[in-house]
C-alpha cells in the first residue's frame, strides 16, 4: 500500500523550517518527558503506531526497546521530527544496550543511526523499511576488530566525495571503535545541499557534498518522491532516529540553526 505521496510532499514543504532567525540558540528536540514533536513510522504498521512501545521515554532518556516483540519480522522503525530542516547542527548522545533481536539481520548487531534529509513519514509505503535519507550510522565494538562509528549510509540517495559521485551504500568514517555501553556524542553539521560533516566526540570523521535522491534504489524507493514531483536535489528533510532491531538509548538531542 502506498500512501498519498503528493499530499505528503505538500505537508513536507509547508512544514520546512527556516532556521536563520534563531541562529545562535540550541533548540531541544527531545523534552525528556515524552515524544511530543515526533512521529513514529514502523514498517508493516500504520503511521503513528508505537508498536509494542518500541520508542519510550524513561528517566529522561529516549529508548528503543524490543522487550514487547515476539519476533522482529523486518519491522524497521524510525522516529521522525514533525518538522523538516535544512541548515543546522544536530547533536545527540547514544548508547547501545542489550542484545539484538534474534531474527534480525546480523548487521543489526550494535547498529543504529540518525537519518538526515529524510522523506516525510507520511510518504512512506506501509511496509517500507527505511526512508530515503542520509544516515549517520552508529556502530559499537563486536570484539572482531576495528568498527568505526559515524559512517554514512545512503538509502535512496547518492552524495559527492572528493568531487566525484559516491554511489556505494556505505562510506566509512575515520572514527575509533567504541564499547557498546559507552555514551558517545555525535554531531552533524548540515548545510542544505552544499555539505554535511559528521563529528564524533567533537572530532570530524567524515564529510560529503551535494546529496541527491536515487530513483533506482529499491531499499528506500525514492522513485515515489520523484514521480510525485519531488526534486532529485536534496537540500532539506526530516530528522529520524532509527529502530533497527538493536536496543539503543538517545539523550541530549539538540539542534542549532545555521544561516543558509
Amino acid at each position: 500500500m502506498i500512501r498519498p505521496v503528493c499530499a505528503a510532499l505538500l505537508v513536507f514543504l509547508a512544514h520546512t523550517v527556516s532556521l536563520s532567525a534563531g541562529e545562535g540558540e540550541w533548540i531541544p528536540l527531545f523534552n525528556g518527558r515524552d515524544l511530543t514533536g515526533w512521529t513514529i513510522k514502523i514498517a508493516k504498521r500504520p503511521l503513528g503506531e508505537n508498536h509494542a512501545d518500541t520508542f519510550r521515554v524513561e528517566d529522561g532518556i529516549l529508548k528503543v526497546s524490543y522487550d514487547g516483540y515476539e519476533k522482529f519480522d523486518q519491522q524497521y522503525g524510525h522516529l521522525f521530527t514533525n518538522l523538516a530542516y535544512s541548515h543546522y547542527i544536530l547533536r545527540l548522545e547514544y548508547r547501545f544496550t542489550g542484545t539484538m533481536m534474534a531474527d534480525a539481520p546480523r548487521y543489526v548487531n550494535l547498529n543504529s543511526g540518525v537519518m538526515l534529509h529524510a522523506q516525510p513519514p507520511q510518504s512512506m509505503r506501509f511496509d517500507q523499511g527505511f526512508p530515503a535519507s542520509l544516515e549517520m550510522q552508529f556502530l559499537a565494538d563486536e570484539g572482531k576488530g576495528p568498527r568505526p562509528t559515524g559512517n554514512l549510509c545512503t538509502p535512496g540517495t547518492h552524495v559527492e566525495m572528493a568531487d566525484k559521485l559516491f554511489t556505494k551504500h556505505i562510506a566509512q568514517s575515520s572514527s575509533p571503535t567504541f564499547p557498546a555501553e559507552e555514551w558517545v556524542r555525535a554531531e552533524m553539521e548540515v548545510r542544505g545541499h552544499d555539505e554535511i560533516i559528521h563529528r564524533i566526540n567533537g572530532v570530524e570523521v567524515l564529510r560529503y557534498q551535494h546529496p541527491v535522491l536515487d530513483p533506482a534504489c529499491t531499499i528506500a524507493p525514492a522513485s515515489d518522491l520523484t514521480a510525485a514531483g519531488g526534486q532529485v536535489k536534496l537540500g532539506f528533510g526530516h530528522i529520524a532516529l532509527q529502530a533497527e532491531g538493536q536496543p539503543v538509548w538517545f539523550r541530549k538531542i539538540e539542534l542549532l540553526p545555521l544561516e543558509p
